[in-house]
Formats: C-alpha cells, structure tokens, sequence
C-alpha cells in the first residue's frame, strides 16, 4: 500500500455511520433493499463528500437493482451482485468534505448532480459531475433535474440538433425525461407537440407544448402531421410507425424503450434504428447520456430564466425508498419522484 493511499484509507469515516438503502444482491425492491446503519463513504483526492438532502428516482435506479437487462451487469456494475452497496444517482445536497486535489468546489457549497449512492445521508461524488445548485430551486426540486434534464438536453441539442421553427414530437411527455424534454425543446424555438395519457395532457400543456397527442386515442401519424425531430422517451413503437410521422430528412431521437426483456429490455429497438439508418435520408439515433458539470452548468442557466422548470409528482422520505421505486417503475408518475432527507 503506497503512501496516498494509506492516507485516503485513514481520511475515510472515523468510525460515523449514517442511515442508507443498501443491497447486496439483485432483484426486485421488495426483496432486495433495506435501510440499514452503515459507515460514511470513503473520499479519494478528487472525490467530494456530500451531505445529502434529496435524491431523484429515475429508471436507472430500478435497472441497477435487479441487474436487469443482463448487459446492465457486464457494463461494471457487478455481474453476480451490484458493485455499489447503496443505491441512487441524481442528488442534492452541500459539500461536507473535499480530498486534497479539490478545488473548483468547498465545503458548505450547495450543489446537484450526480454521485455513487444517493440514497444516504451522505454520498461521494466527483466534482467533474456536480454544478452549484440552482439558486430558484428548492433541493428537492434540484435532486429531480440532473439524470433526466442531462437526458433531454442532450437528445434535444447533440442528437435532434432542435431548431428554431422546426416541429418537434416528443412521445412520454409526461415523464422524468419528457417533462423536459418538452420545455427544452421549447426554449431552442420549437412548436412541440407532446403525446401523453389522458389524465396527464393537461400537465403537459402547463410545460408549454403547442400540442398535444392523448395516445390512448389517436395515433401519431393521424392526420397526416410530419415532424423533422421526434424524441421517443417512452413506449416501444415499432420503428416503421415512427419513420411515418417524421418528414423525409427528420431525426428520430430514442432514449427510452422498456419491453420487459431480460436480455435486451428494449435496446434492440435502438440497435436496429442504428443498422437503418445509414441506408435512409432520415437519421435514426439514440443516446448515452454524458454526465458532466458543462451541461449541468447549461442546465441552470435555462432554469434560472425560467425556461425549464422541474416538475416533481410525489416526495419520499429516505425509509420509503422502497415505494418510490416502485411507483416511478409502474409508470404512473408525472415528472420525476424524488427521496427527500
């Protein structure tokens, strides 16, 4: 053991615990989580400890806990048993600790993004991921933006290339990712349109979308309206209905698409859209979300001005992070559900 490391190992807890959802194999959240008294995370040199006060709950978490799709497992997260005791992603919090080569971040800073088990009272983070919180967001609100919004922007601007003027379709509207989706959409100059379940357009009206599409009634290639972007953040449309709707050189987005297969739990959608694409006018693509404190930076430049809000549906405290997952998983949610601390 070389001397920087028997420093970090003697930095690490000094014997403080803290309340966290661990688990130690894979499957349902029933059967799998529970809250448990464990030590404090260990910080490296570059890492930050985080106090947390709130967590998003977006569909990774519940991907990570059963291990499902198997490929999920062979991307490193652990093959037989997760690799990461405690689970959750997206948070929000202040700045308890930083390691030596820290700079750009201090304690007693408020800040979002992402960090390695947020389900806690405290998580470790790398400044590379987080960004100053948001002055007009509360930190629950701020906890519901960093997966999803990074998701949306992205597609929006890196893989739709969205302009002003151009018509956008933005299928689950009124989801996680959807929800802004639509206002990002929107703030590049866009007419969207959103497709949605009945009881949610309203919702996504409030968002700002020209349009809406209540897909348990109409298709989206009724009336014959093409778009040149379509962001399909939801559902598992085949490909051939999608490539009706979009004009003859639009970009079809996917960035979300769950059938429940345990090999491929959808993807293959997405890898098929990718073999096409070359041999049409029309881009077909998808999206592996970058995390990264630039486009967090971006995101709180669109939300201080007002143009992208986050929209939570129900909050959770830490010890009913069993009923948060699996209320966003039956797929109900409008907006995102956050664990708050």
């Amino acid at each position: 053991m070389n001397i920087s490391t028997m420093t970090t190992t003697q930095r690490t807890t000094d014997g403080t615990t803290m309340q966290a959802i661990t688990q130690d194999r894979y499957g349902e959240a029933e059967d799998v989580l529970r809250l448990e008294e464990i030590a404090r995370p260990a910080i490296g040199d570059e890492d930050v400890l985080l106090r947390v006060h709130a967590a998003g709950v977006d569909r990774g978490v519940w991907h990570l806990m059963t291990g499902l799709p198997y490929p999920v497992r062979l991307a490193g997260y652990g093959i037989r048993a997760p690799k990461t005791r405690v689970r959750g992603r997206e948070v929000a919090g202040r700045v308890e600790a930083t390691g030596p080569a820290v700079t750009a971040l201090h304690v007693g800073d408020e800040v979002f993004g992402i960090a390695d088990g947020s389900f806690a009272e405290y998580a470790s983070a790398r400044p590379g991921k987080l960004a100053p919180k948001p002055a007009n967001l509360t930190f629950a609100q701020a906890a519901a933006v960093p997966v999803s919004a990074l998701t949306a922007l992205q597609a929006v601007r890196d893989r739709g290339h969205v302009q002003a003027g151009q018509k956008v379709l933005v299928i689950g509207a009124s989801g996680g990712v959807g929800t802004f989706a639509v206002q990002i959409a929107k703030a590049a100059g866009a007419e969207v349109t959103g497709v949605g379940s009945t009881a949610k357009l309203d919702m996504v009206r409030t968002l700002g979308a020209d349009h809406v599409i209540d897909y348990t009634r109409d298709d989206i290639t009724a009336g014959g309206h093409r778009y040149d972007v379509i962001l399909d953040t939801g559902g598992h449309r085949p490909l051939s209905q999608l490539r009706r709707a979009l004009t003859p050189r639009g970009t079809l987005v996917i960035v979300g698409s769950e059938n429940g297969g345990r090999w491929l739990g959808g993807s293959d959608r997405q890898l098929r859209a990718l073999m096409l694409s070359p041999f049409t006018s029309q881009t077909l693509t998808t999206l592996i979300c970058s995390e990264n404190t630039q486009d967090l930076q971006a995101l709180t430049e669109l939300i201080e001005s007002g143009q992208v809000r986050p929209v939570i549906d129900r909050t959770y405290p830490l010890s009913q992070a069993l009923e948060a997952i699996q209320y966003m998983r039956d797929g109900h949610t409008q907006g995102k559900v956050v664990v708050s601390l």
